[in-house]
């Protein structure tokens, strides 16, 4: 049986909100493998002349089966 875990990153770009959401993605695949979906929980704008796209992630990925 298949186990999935969820985690919420955010990831940030100065083009757009679509990058944004693939940066978050970039990273947390660095360390993660089995990646099966992503979900864009918000998308907004920061910084002091809101100018930096940021987006909110949740990312779901297999857990590693570890046999006894």
């Amino acid at each position: 049986m298949a186990v999935t875990k969820i985690i919420e990153v955010v990831g940030r770009s100065s083009e757009s909100s679509d990058a944004a959401v693939k940066s978050a993605l970039a990273e947390a695949t660095k360390n993660l493998h089995g990646v099966k979906a992503l979900d864009v929980v918000s998308i907004g704008l920061r910084g002091e002349n809101l100018d930096e796209w940021g987006a909110h992630v949740r990312i779901s990925f297999l857990v590693d089966s570890v046999d006894g």
